[in-house]
């Protein structure tokens, strides 16, 4: 794996801990760095716990008969301005 430098600006004060906190771990600031690093990166790859929680349950029939009604009224291409335009020009008889 490639390093990259990074300069960083941190509070002074917090510094000397934070050495202090990574000597204990037998570590770097540096890899302490990466591996936050690292962390939010894994964290924003998994999903929302919503979509996780219904990502492999089953539709039910009712609602895949559903699937596809109102197919063909609109071109695939025509945005909801459009559709809009549409239903109010049939509701109006313009």
């Amino acid at each position: 794996m490639e390093s990259t430098k990074l300069t960083l600006s941190v509070k002074s004060a917090s510094l000397p801990s934070v050495k202090e906190y990574a000597k204990r771990q037998h570590t770097s600031v540096s890899k302490l760095v990466q591996e936050f690093f690292d962390s939010i990166v894994e964290k924003e790859k998994k999903e929302d716990p919503l979509l996780e929680k219904y990502k492999n349950m089953e539709i039910p029939p009712w609602i895949k008969d559903l699937t596809g009604v109102l197919k063909g009224k609109y071109p695939d291409d025509m945005d909801y301005k459009d559709m809009k335009y549409e239903y109010l020009k049939d509701k109006h008889g313009l």
